[in-house]
């Protein structure tokens, strides 16, 4: 059935308008964070006399090490989502291959995990925290993001895992694979959507956190992004950097722009095939 021609506009209107909508909040940061002085108060977009005075100043400072706290930032979410996959595979191989009693409660009960708000859990969290030594850590921050990020690498997995053809399994137990190679070998070259869709969004949930960065770090030199741009401070305490602001914003964006921008195909095939059957 064809659209008609007043369809086929507003819905290309409609589109449009989400388009700036979503993009120009990233647009303004851009634009203001290549202002400086009382330009930051123009009510002009673009900028008279751009000037990439505020990045520089990001790597200058040495009482806010901003290049140490992205460094902390990529460690922390590289090592989430590479344990979130590892964990979210096992226990997707488990619970999507084999047949046991409660499997259907057990999956419902690591998605309910999730649904917990992070400050009924905070406290809880910080005393074990401590008690494991991993207090004002950067490394301490990958337990806690796990708790957030692996019940929706199970729940993805193990519905993608279901889907998979039975005989590759049935063909590789006659061929003597054990369950570790069966994953390992037959498994996950089928599961590279999924894979790239659920940790592509556990880097991000972990790149973005902030309450917990905020808690469990009070090191200066161990602290994350997040916490490092709601700390940068101007010249005295009555006056907001809104220019290194939104400098640093940017900059922390721009990974996480480029990495969708790479795997959207991927990310729309694995979220699809996740949500198609449960």
């Amino acid at each position: 059935m064809r659209r008609s021609p007043a369809a086929t506009a507003a819905l290309y209107t409609l589109a449009l308008l989400v388009t700036l909508v979503s993009v120009f909040p990233f647009v303004y940061a851009i634009t203001t964070s290549l202002k400086t002085g009382s330009e930051l108060f123009s009510t002009s977009l673009w900028p008279e006399n751009g000037s990439l005075a505020n990045y520089v100043s990001l790597f200058t400072v040495a009482e806010q090490p901003f290049g140490r706290h992205v460094v902390n930032s990529v460690v922390v979410s590289t090592l989430v989502v590479v344990l979130s996959l590892f964990l979210g595979v096992t226990a997707a191989y488990a619970l999507g291959r084999i047949s046991f009693r409660g499997r259907g409660l057990l999956l419902t009960t690591i998605l309910g995990v999730s649904m917990f708000p992070q400050v009924a859990v905070l406290a809880g969290m910080f005393e074990m925290i401590r008690a494991l030594g991993l207090y004002n850590r950067s490394l301490g921050l990958v337990l806690p993001y796990l708790i957030f990020t692996l019940p929706f690498t199970v729940w993805v997995l193990t519905t993608f895992m279901r889907q998979l053809p039975k005989e590759l399994e049935e063909a590789a137990i006659m061929d003597g694979c054990s369950p570790w190679r069966i994953i390992k070998d037959v498994f996950l070259p089928l599961l590279w959507p999924a894979l790239v869709s659920t940790g592509l969004l556990a880097f991000i949930a972990a790149w973005n956190e902030f309450l917990f960065a905020l808690t469990f770090v009070i090191d200066n030199n161990e602290r994350t992004v997040p916490v490092s741009i709601s700390l940068i401070s101007g010249a005295s305490k009555y006056e907001i950097p809104w220019g290194k602001i939104m400098a640093a914003s940017v900059l922390v964006t721009l990974p996480l722009i480029g990495l969708v921008l790479v795997f959207q195909k991927k990310i729309v095939s694995g979220l699809t095939a996740g949500a198609v059957k449960g």
